[in-house]
């Protein structure tokens, strides 16, 4: 099973589309959802290796403008 996580998104008001756009545009995110509650997105990312995935994680969607924080959940296989 290739490297997978969920990435819950809070973002600055009135940027939750902008967000959106970039998250679903972006070739490593499979899906892209808005919410109603804490989190304003979630983003199911996968990637060819964990590197990529950890680069990703840790630096590019920070510094997508708008968004304000992250929660990331690693996808496990049991």
């Amino acid at each position: 099973m290739p490297p997978e996580a969920f990435v819950l998104f809070k973002t600055q008001t009135a940027h939750e589309q902008q967000v959106y756009i970039e998250l679903r545009d972006h070739p490593l995110v499979a899906e892209t959802h808005a919410l109603y509650g804490e989190f304003d997105l979630i983003a199911r990312v996968t990637s060819a290796s964990q590197k990529e995935l950890s680069k990703l994680l840790l630096t590019g969607f920070r510094q997508i403008e708008g968004v304000k924080e992250t929660q990331t959940l690693i996808v496990v296989d049991y």
